[in-house]
């Protein structure tokens, strides 16, 4: 074979095998057993007997929607890529990386900004309506539960659909953002069937040696989605307004989450204190096992649809 064929071999293999995750509603889900029915009895028997249920979601559950996650075995990015998020202070401090990361999110962001919520969001905005759901606090920056009809909706970690200026703090709305950023890179034309968990997608290091970033319109700053990144810190006052969530509420449920960072784990130390029950539907192992009355090993999209709210 010579070697202009083998690069058209490999090319195509290469679109095929993204063409299939594509395709896959659950490409991104790891490998699991089906939910078992005690484990059904355990999660409604919880639901009974909680009236103000704290509800913390994490990547787990927007892998059903097509979203990867970092940390899934076998097919989360970390598993499956070398490539790491960029870090809060990278990002601050290299031009040449602000410049990588939004040439990435452009082209990501059309498709990024589509996804639809699953089951799973859905279920939990219905038990909102039914008076079940204290609060959504979630470690997610999908806009998911928002698109679902959740109304109480806690994020962590900030959400993509929004941008900041680091200098003078004004907001502006990603879609907006986009469009400045097509404005400034007329162009910048790329697509790409695979997608990384915050949006982004994988480009030459020509295409984004041409990228033009924009500064903030009114003073000239750094624009930065509004997402807690890597080595960064969650808002104080956002902390203490999810502190005060949990405070009113009687159980605590978490859904895709392995609770591997602090920022979602300190939520399980405060119900500890307080005595609050808590259970997991996670697949896979979480920080927090030791402190669950129970964890159930299954997809949430299989799980919450079998509960019923009286």
């Amino acid at each position: 074979m010579n070697n202009s064929l083998a690069r058209r071999t490999h090319y195509y293999t290469r679109i095929l095998s993204q063409v299939i995750r594509h395709c896959s509603q659950y490409a991104f889900v790891p490998k699991h057993s089906p939910c078992e029915n005690w484990a059904v009895d355990r999660l409604q028997e919880f639901v009974d007997n909680h009236l103000k249920i704290f509800v913390l979601t994490g990547a787990g559950i927007s892998t059903e929607s097509g979203i990867p996650d970092y940390r899934s075995e076998g097919v989360g990015l970390y598993a499956t890529s070398n490539k790491r998020p960029v870090q809060f202070k990278t990002f601050m401090d290299s031009a040449k990386a602000r410049q990588s990361y939004w040439a990435r999110n452009y082209i990501g962001w059309p498709r990024f900004s589509t996804f639809q919520p699953n089951i799973t969001h859905l279920t939990l905005a219905d038990w909102e309506r039914k008076g079940k759901v204290q609060c959504v606090v979630t470690q997610n920056v999908d806009r998911l539960h928002h698109k679902a009809g959740s109304s109480n909706v806690h994020e962590l970690h900030g959400t993509a659909f929004n941008v900041i200026c680091m200098s003078c703090s004004k907001m502006m709305d990603r879609h907006s953002f986009q469009t400045r950023l097509r404005i400034f890179n007329p162009n910048m034309s790329s697509h790409s069937l695979e997608i990384r968990p915050d949006g982004d997608i994988e480009l030459t290091e020509e295409e984004v040696n041409q990228f033009q970033v924009p500064p903030c319109k009114h003073c000239g700053g750094i624009m930065k989605p509004y997402i807690v990144f890597f080595g960064d810190n969650v808002p104080k006052d956002r902390v203490e307004r999810v502190k005060q969530e949990l405070n009113k509420s009687d159980g605590l449920l978490v859904l895709g989450s392995s609770l591997f960072v602090y920022s979602g784990y300190r939520f399980i130390l405060q119900a500890v204190e307080m005595g609050i029950p808590i259970c997991a539907v996670n697949i896979g192992t979480t920080r927090a096992d030791k402190h669950l009355d129970f964890r159930i090993s299954a997809r949430c999209g299989e799980v919450l649809p079998q509960i019923v709210i009286s």
